[in-house]
């Protein structure tokens, strides 16, 4: 199904909280929505506290009694972290024994020996994309930020030609690849198929990180055309190790879970009976808690002991991982309760009620509602977590795979126009050393451009799929 069909939909329309009209229920998600945006970026309060207080007005403003906001928000919560907490958990211990072990530097290091001058921006979208897969954003920034300026003084590039496809990769990896967040809270709020959804990511990811990235770099380069700020190349994390893990291992190590989830999702379609042992195996094996355990352990002996690192050492990096997600599963959590706040209060049944006339493509509408919450948040996740909760009704009637470019079609929305209330723009621009006007020519451009590229991408496979 790829039209709404509001007739249908409407029987599965949960109990709102209130029963305020459309244009009471506008009012109130815009004064949740302003809030917190205000408080983020007025009053630099922290996303996790700005996201409950949001709730709390939405409920206020739109009618409904507090008692049951706050039901709706803790359910929201709860049921999120659930979902999510544990998986970004484990993904954040990968990414830190990628990182400290030197199977970071390992990958870009090979890569880059074998590129040519001119391949170098190809070069940088796949070492982005390849780091990026199992790690954070801000992760990934801070792992390819000293690449990156080393890569563009050396070769005296320009740092936009260089940066601009390492921030590509990056970006496409959070918007639309699991085991990110964003990403994982959709498959779980849409009820999509994590496999299916991972191997249509990967087709929507590929042309949109090119486009996005090495060949939009060349005009950002003229654009902005400045050299690394000397103050801002700092040492690499891994110069003090005396041995650093294998390409091969390490690249192995590094897909293993998304092989795991691909091999799951590819049973499914051959076996295609949930009775069948085999393909009971693979439910278990291809699920993602599995998965990322699996690539959890299997790291700590072809990353940490590769690198030398005693087993005390391995378990200093495993809880030095989990301290600084505590604020990300927070702020995954709190979106989670703003979501369910919306939905609660009526939100999405008004949606369908207001689109019904519309002769729109579902996946399109969860493309600009995921925009729309973007751009006034700032945040990705915030984004992807509230818009799926919103359209997950549109998804009822869905076949496997357009259920799956629903959950595509809102992390595409979730990316678009970075701006002023996003980190993840003051982070560039800081690294970067541009100022305002350079960041939004060239980041902001980019996170559009892969937004509008990705969603192009998604109808396409929605009209032959």
């Amino acid at each position: 199904m790829t039209h709404l069909s509001v007739e249908m939909l409407a029987a599965d329309a949960t109990e709102p909280i209130t029963s305020a009209g459309h244009a009471q229920l506008g009012i109130a998600v815009l004064a949740g929505i302003a809030v917190i945006v205000l408080l983020i970026t007025k009053f630099k309060l922290h996303a996790f506290l700005s996201l409950i207080i949001g709730s709390l007005v939405l409920g206020a403003v739109a009618g409904a009694p507090l008692d049951k906001v706050i039901t709706s928000f803790s359910a929201g919560l709860g049921t999120t972290v659930a979902g999510t907490g544990v998986l970004i958990a484990l993904g954040a211990v990968l990414g830190r024994l990628l990182a400290d072990s030197g199977g970071a530097d390992q990958i870009v290091d090979t890569i880059l020996a074998k590129a040519s001058r001119r391949a170098m921006p190809w070069a940088m979208v796949l070492i982005a994309g390849i780091v990026g897969l199992p790690i954070f954003f801000e992760v990934g920034i801070v792992l390819l930020i000293p690449v990156v300026l080393l890569v563009a003084k050396r070769g005296n590039f320009s740092l936009m030609r260089i940066g601009i496809p390492a921030l590509a990769g990056l970006s496409v990896m959070h918007g639309l690849i699991p085991p990110h967040p964003g990403p994982l809270v959709a498959i779980d709020a849409v009820g999509a198929n994590l496999g299916v959804t991972l191997a249509l990511g990967v087709v929507v990811a590929v042309p949109t990180a090119i486009i996005a990235g090495p060949v939009f770099s060349r005009y950002a380069a003229r654009w902005v055309d400045i050299r690394p700020p000397e103050n801002m190349v700092p040492e690499r994390a891994t110069e003090d190790l005396e041995k650093r893990p294998g390409f091969g291992i390490t690249v192995a190590t590094v897909l293993l879970p998304v092989v795991m989830m691909l091999a799951k999702a590819l049973v499914d379609i051959v076996v295609d009976n949930p009775e069948h042992t085999v393909q009971r195996v693979f439910d278990v094996v291809g699920s993602p808690l599995i998965a990322l355990l699996a690539a959890v352990l299997v790291a700590m002996f072809t990353l940490g002991r590769a690198a030398g690192f005693t087993r005390g050492r391995i378990a200093t990096t495993v809880e030095k991982s989990l301290a600084p997600i505590a604020g990300v599963v927070l702020i995954v959590g709190a979106g989670g309760g703003f979501k369910q706040t919306l939905v609660d209060a009526g939100v999405g049944q008004m949606i369908l009620d207001v689109s019904k006339g519309w002769n729109i493509s579902a996946l399109l509408l969860a493309w600009l509602i995921a925009v729309a919450i973007r751009l006034a948040t700032g945040s990705a996740t915030v984004a992807t977590i509230s818009a799926a909760g919103l359209v997950a009704p549109l998804a009822a009637e869905m076949s496997t795979t357009h259920a799956a470019l629903l959950v595509l079609a809102i992390g595409c929305g979730s990316l678009f126009f970075s701006h002023v209330n996003d980190a993840g723009f003051w982070l560039v621009k800081e690294y970067f050393g541009m100022n305002v006007g350079q960041t939004l020519k060239t980041w902001s451009v980019m996170e559009t451009l892969i937004s509008v590229v990705g969603i192009g991408c998604v109808l396409l496979l929605s009209l032959v799929l």
